[in-house]
């Protein structure tokens, strides 16, 4: 099997290649079935697979885009781009939650959960930008 992305010509049966680590089948979409590289369509639903195959639509933005829209993006683009900040995120999985707090109220489900967040938050160090809110929605 040819590695779509470095032409390496692989063993059969491999999932990825050998030279590159490119996926060496092509997933669906649609319907995450594994096709081979070669496939304009999904094998299981019919989705197209490749953007140049017909029916998948790649359409570029000035196809939707309004002129008007468009014309104030490009004339504000220094307004719009913003500043870059550091922050620091803290992700956490408390395992078992979802079932704990499924029949709750979500101020209830709050008060069982803030004091595991504070833990948490205190535990990471005076962060540069701090850190502003987790948990429920916040």
């Amino acid at each position: 099997m040819t590695c779509p992305r470095c032409r390496h010509e692989n063993p059969p049966g491999l999932k990825f290649c050998g030279e590159c680590g490119a996926r060496l089948a092509a997933v669906c979409a649609g319907c995450g079935a594994s096709n081979a590289p070669a496939q304009k369509f999904c094998g299981e639903c019919g989705a197209a697979l490749a953007p140049d195959a017909p029916g998948a639509a790649s359409a570029s933005p000035e196809s939707y885009t309004p002129r008007h829209l468009a014309e104030k993006i490009l004339t504000s683009r220094s307004a719009l781009e913003g500043e870059r900040k550091q922050v620091t995120v803290l992700f956490a999985d408390l395992k078992g939650s979802m079932e704990l707090l499924a029949d709750r109220d979500p101020e209830e489900a709050r008060h069982l959960l803030d004091p595991v967040l504070q833990l948490m938050m205190d535990a990471v160090p005076a962060a540069p930008a701090g850190l502003r809110c987790a948990g429920l929605g916040a």
